[in-house]
């Protein structure tokens, strides 16, 4: 009884075993074996059929047991219907139509893709092709993708990260980052990052009335986007994005005086939020900053920006914030009118992050990984094959 069920264990279902070979020095097992049903239903007409029209040997891969391959000789038959007056042959449970696979070998080659370090050594040990490897595996992953699609959550973070330098424009081509925080799972990547690029592509996503709240960085095209693709959304512009808005500003006026010296330690200094700097670092960089008034005028709107987050409270948040851009406004520096100008054409989104206190960090992981993805690959030529593999990575 034990060896009964470890067979049919390692068997299909409906499937009786005959004999076990093992040919020598080819490191694979052959299990020959037939269906034990008695009649099969004709796939066109519905009817059941006991008329045996032929019998013929197929060959099936199946999955690796003990790291030797496992091939399955079925003794099929093939039935006559007489109502359709045609023959058909008998389906095998776990074995798609015309495939010379079972549905085992593919989930252990979706397996073996995912835990060995490259498909070469895949597709070595699997003894298979390259051209089966990878229709196999993005075949797994799309069904994959599709068995974990959802509606739209409440809470969704939105970024995007660099995907590959076109061919002949060596323009920079970006990928878009949808991320549900509850869950911590990525929800979709859209290639591009336009309004028309992320409505055609996420249309199919249901209940888009479910989403609440979207964290994002300070994006013109996204921020249009979930304006007019979520009705119930209200938006938070990330607040580590609009901390570093003058961060540019201030490198760009600092190699004016220093040079590009990256080694300096001023170059940290002035970047750091002044705040958690010691009593005797703060001294020495206001001391430097002295020498040189429109570097101190940008690092001082920097800092100010930095007690803005660190105040407790919409309504004070909303005073600050306003002072700080009226203050703004008697400034002659260019990157500080154009400070001024984002600060109030975000100022909404700006200010509702002290409602509801949620950053973009755990989209930014989700960036990081995205980066493995393409390093691990060495970049992917097809979008729709990347897109299926970071959405695996990232269930």
């Amino acid at each position: 009884m034990p060896c009964e069920s470890l067979t049919q264990s390692l068997l299909l279902p409906q499937l009786r075993l005959l004999r076990v070979h093992y040919p020598k020095h080819t490191g694979k097992i052959e299990l020959h074996m037939e269906k034990t049903s008695e009649a099969e239903v004709c796939p066109k007409c519905a009817r059941l059929s006991h008329i045996v029209y032929d019998r013929r040997w197929i060959c099936l891969r199946d999955a690796p047991l003990r790291a030797k391959r496992v091939m399955m000789h079925v003794h099929k038959r093939r039935f006559y219907c007489r109502t359709c007056n045609k023959p058909f042959t008998e389906p095998i449970a776990g074995v798609r139509k015309a495939s010379r696979t079972t549905e085992r070998y593919r989930k252990s080659l979706l397996w073996a893709c995912e835990t060995f370090s490259d498909l070469k050594s895949v597709y070595q040990t699997y003894r298979c092709s390259a051209g089966f490897l990878y229709k196999t595996l993005y075949a797994e992953l799309a069904r994959k993708q599709r068995a974990r699609q959802a509606p739209w959550p409440k809470v969704i973070g939105l970024d995007e990260h660099f995907f590959r330098h076109l061919r002949y424009s060596g323009a920079r081509e970006f990928a878009s980052l949808l991320i549900d925080y509850k869950n911590r799972r990525a929800i979709e990547v859209v290639e591009g990052k336009s309004c028309a690029e992320m409505t055609s592509a996420l249309a199919y996503i249901p209940k888009r009335e479910n989403v609440n709240l979207v964290v994002l960085d300070l994006c013109d095209p996204y921020k249009k986007f979930v304006s007019e693709f979520f009705p119930n959304a209200k938006i938070v512009a990330d607040k580590f994005h609009v901390i570093r808005l003058l961060h540019p500003a201030i490198n760009r006026r600092r190699k004016e005086i220093t040079g590009d010296r990256r080694n300096l330690p001023v170059r940290r200094l002035l970047l750091r939020n002044g705040f958690k700097l010691d009593q005797q670092r703060r001294f020495l960089l206001r001391c430097w900053l002295k020498d040189h008034p429109q570097l101190q005028e940008v690092y001082l709107y920097k800092e100010a920006i930095h007690r803005l987050y660190r105040v407790r409270g919409y309504g004070r948040a909303k005073k600050v914030l306003t002072k700080l851009t009226d203050q703004m406004a008697d400034s002659t520096l260019p990157e500080i009118k154009t400070l001024r100008r984002t600060l109030l054409a975000w100022r909404k989104q700006i200010l509702a992050y002290f409602h509801f206190r949620i950053t973009n960090g755990r989209t930014e992981g989700f960036n990081n990984k995205a980066k493995l993805v393409k390093r691990r690959a060495y970049g992917y030529k097809s979008f729709q094959n990347y897109r299926l593999r970071l959405l695996n990575a990232c269930a």
